[in-house]
This record gives structure tokens, C-alpha cells and sequence, in this order.
């Protein structure tokens, strides 16, 4: 985990509505777009290779994990990961939030028709199908991310950091709950408990790191609540990027409350007498962690200045630590 707060670095504001068991020291995102028509029609005859290409392409640090599932149970982590991946881009993908919705509701139809042994003739819905159908999949979890997504068309950005939280909640804490039932881990309290902390600190690094990207759009990505504490303007992020006065405190604490998160889903291994190590079977869900650890401490590095150029570089110790991680039994 991370160390004390580094000279000069500021203590998480008294304020702030989580705290905190373990003391936290002090991109422009690659833009994502779905496959074209010819790209996904060609998918139709091998979807397993469409959704493994798709991921490699597009969350490369998800595809290195996939490589820690068991070998009968890759191509549905893949599939569900193309399909995480593709519901996640749609925002940037269209041009209209009326053409995202149209997308959404065709992903909505295709979990109904999936149900109903009627993929529709799309590769990562084929995918998915055989996901389902093998391994019983929840309707439900998937249902609730292209909800979530949904949302997110017409509210891109959260006033409150519980609102982002309910968010991040709905989306990567869900997604991994897909992961433990792919796993038949679902049944366990304490991994779904551990898996709910984990996705939140996820989403968060997510938005942190595509920070850069979102504040070229328009989009403010902290919650104004804490924007306002540290008397940030918007406007002027939009103008002054990592220059404009306040930034680095409110990404401090938003980045203060990923960390807390991620703590408390490592602690969850103790406490429930694991001996803080993750059973092996759950490893490959958790080693989503380690991506999230690593920038966060990368963040610190430059003093919270998330658009730092440094951090849109990829991390060459990112599959080493990957590797190192699943070993160790922990993230």
C-alpha cells in the first residue's frame, strides 16, 4: 500500500464524508470507440477472437489479467469484459445522448433475447450468450450496468460524492460481482463485501485518470461538492487544466477516498480470518486492483496533478506487478 503523506502534501480535509484506516500520501485517456459495422460483422464467426481482440485493443491491463482465469473460463471473461468496455464507451462514441440510448436499448433487447436462447448477430452478445448459458450468469448485474450507463448519458458528471459512489457501485463494483459468479464465487459475503470497496476505488481511478480527457469535453469528473470545499472553478480547469488554483487539493481528497476504498477491500482479507491474503480462486477478480494502486501511487508522485504528462504513459511494471500480485495473493 502507500506510505505517510509526503512533505509538503496537504492532510485529507476534516470535511471529507469517508475516512480513512490507513494514512495516503500525496491521461489524457486513449478515447474509445465501438468497432465498426464490417469489423463487427466479420466478429460473427469467431466472437471469443472479436471479444479477446476488442480487449486487447481497447483495456489492455484487462487483458492481462484474463490471463489468470482458468482456461475454460477465459473467453467468458473476455466476453464480459468487451461487454463492460463497449456499454462504458458508448458516451464517447456518439454524437447524440438520444443515439446512446438507442444503444442501450439494443444491449437491454439483447440480455432479454439472451434469456431467451435469441442472441442478437452481434459478437460480444453471441459471446456473452455462451458466457450466460454455461456459467448463469445474472441477468440482473447486467441489466444494472447498461442501466447505469444509461444514466450517465443524461447526467455525465455527480454533484455529490455519494451519487458517484451509488455510480461506481452500479458499474465496476457490479461487474466484479459478474467475475465472482463467473467463478462461482458469488455466494461469499466477504468477496462480494471486498468486491464492492474495489470497484468503487476503480471508478474513481478511471475518472481520475481519463481526467484530462473529460476536462477537454466540458466535464468536470469530481463531484461539485468537492470542487466547491476547495473553491475550484470549473471554468478555469477547463482553461488552466492542473494550473488552476485549488485542482490539486480536490483531487487529493477524491483521490484520498479511491484509496480509502482500496484499503478497505484489502482489509477485508483479514478480517475475515483469509490471513489478508485472497483465496486463490478469487485472484484474477482482484488483480483488477493492481491498476488502481499503481496510478494512484504514480498520482502521488507528481503531487496530485492529475494532468501531469508523465501519467499518460503506460506503466512498463504494470504486467510484472500483475504477475507478482497473483502470487503474493493480494493487490
Amino acid at each position: 500500500m502507500l506510505g505517510h503523506l509526503r512533505a509538503g502534501a496537504r492532510a485529507a480535509p476534516k470535511s471529507s464524508t469517508l475516512t480513512t484506516a490507513s494514512s495516503f500520501s500525496r491521461t489524457k485517456r486513449r478515447k474509445m470507440t465501438s468497432g465498426t459495422s464490417a469489423g463487427v460483422e466479420g466478429g460473427i464467426g469467431d466472437p471469443a477472437k472479436y471479444c479477446s481482440d476488442f480487449v486487447r485493443q481497447r483495456d489492455y491491463e484487462a487483458f492481462l489479467t484474463s490471463q489468470f482465469y482458468p482456461r475454460e473460463l477465459r473467453d467468458h471473461y473476455l466476453a464480459l469484459r468487451a461487454f463492460y468496455v463497449e456499454l462504458a464507451t458508448v458516451q464517447e462514441a456518439v454524437s447524440k445522448p438520444m443515439i446512446g440510448k438507442m444503444r442501450m436499448q439494443f444491449w437491454r433487447d439483447a440480455v432479454k433475447a439472451m434469456s431467451d436462447g435469441r442472441p442478437p448477430r452481434h459478437p460480444i452478445a453471441l459471446a456473452l450468450h455462451d458466457a450466460s448459458d454455461k456459467t448463469n450468469l445474472s441477468a440482473y448485474h447486467l441489466k444494472r450496468i447498461i442501466d447505469a450507463r444509461d444514466a450517465e448519458l443524461d447526467t455525465p458528471t455527480h454533484l455529490t460524492l455519494d451519487s458517484l459512489t451509488a455510480h461506481a457501485e452500479a458499474t465496476s463494483s457490479t461487474f466484479l460481482y459478474l467475475l465472482l459468479s463467473l467463478l462461482s464465487l458469488s455466494s461469499s459475503s466477504a468477496l462480494s463485501h471486498a468486491a464492492s470497496h474495489l470497484g468503487v476505488s476503480q471508478g474513481i481511478f478511471t475518472l481520475l485518470r481519463a481526467m484530462p480527457y473529460h476536462t477537454a469535453q466540458g466535464r468536470m469528473v469530481i463531484p461539485a461538492e468537492m470542487t466547491a470545499r476547495h473553491g475550484v472553478s470549473q471554468e478555469e480547469v477547463f482553461r488552466k487544466g492542473g494550473n488552476a488554483k485549488g485542482i490539486e487539493d480536490a483531487v487529493f481528497e477524491f483521490a484520498t477516498v479511491a484509496n480509502d476504498h482500496l484499503t478497505t477491500a484489502l482489509e477485508m482479507f483479514k478480517e475475515e480470518g483469509m490471513g489478508g491474503k485472497v483465496p486463490v480462486r478469487a485472484r484474477p477478480v482482484f488483480l483488477s486492483g493492481i491498476p488502481t494502486r499503481i496510478y494512484l501511487e504514480r498520482l502521488q508522485e507528481v503531487n496530485f496533478d492529475a494532468f501531469h504528462p508523465s501519467l499518460r504513459l503506460r506503466d512498463w511494471k504494470v504486467p510484472w506487478k500483475v504477475w507478482s500480485s497473483y502470487y503474493k495473493g493480494t493487490f
